[in-house]
């Protein structure tokens, strides 16, 4: 599949989400939407960003932007993270990868030589049209969810 660009229409899901919910994105058509993907719960990394959108959540939710975490985690994997880390942001589980791979995130990556599959941390927002209105890839987290907002308020 070609990699998604601005504008493209967003690939639609509807995957299992954590609390026994689930979780579609054509079902908050009419709103925009954070998509973020990240690779793996309860590292580091991953653990900071949620905190961080999670923190910035009131924010989001004034802005009228709905915000969702992706990755290919269990749901019982995301309830443990949501409740050790007190999240409020709502995770979907694609352990199938198909909302990962629709998005073009699932990538070879390489650490200490050894290549292997995995989650590649982007953010999407998607505007209230359903279409792409902005990609960040290769996610750096310290600072990302205040720049999402900050977009998300220029929309």
């Amino acid at each position: 599949m070609s990699e998604l660009s601005v504008g493209d229409v967003a690939p639609d899901f509807s995957l299992p989400g954590d609390g026994g919910s689930t979780i579609t994105l054509s079902q908050m058509a009419g709103k925009p939407v954070v998509l973020f993907f990240y690779p793996k719960d309860d590292t580091s990394g991953c653990t900071t960003e949620a905190i961080a959108f999670t923190g910035l959540k009131p924010d989001f939710d004034k802005a009228g932007v709905e915000l969702v975490g992706l990755s290919p985690d269990s749901v019982k994997k995301h309830d443990r993270f949501k409740a050790k880390h007190e999240l409020g942001v709502p995770l979907a589980s694609d352990e199938e990868k198909t909302a990962i791979q629709a998005y073009g995130v699932w990538v070879e990556k390489s650490m200490y030589g050894r290549k292997y599959m995995g989650v590649d941390r982007s953010t999407f927002l998607i505007g209230k049209d359903g279409r792409i209105a902005r990609i960040w890839r290769k996610v750096k987290v310290p600072g990302h969810a205040e720049e999402v907002l900050a977009a998300v308020k220029a929309l």
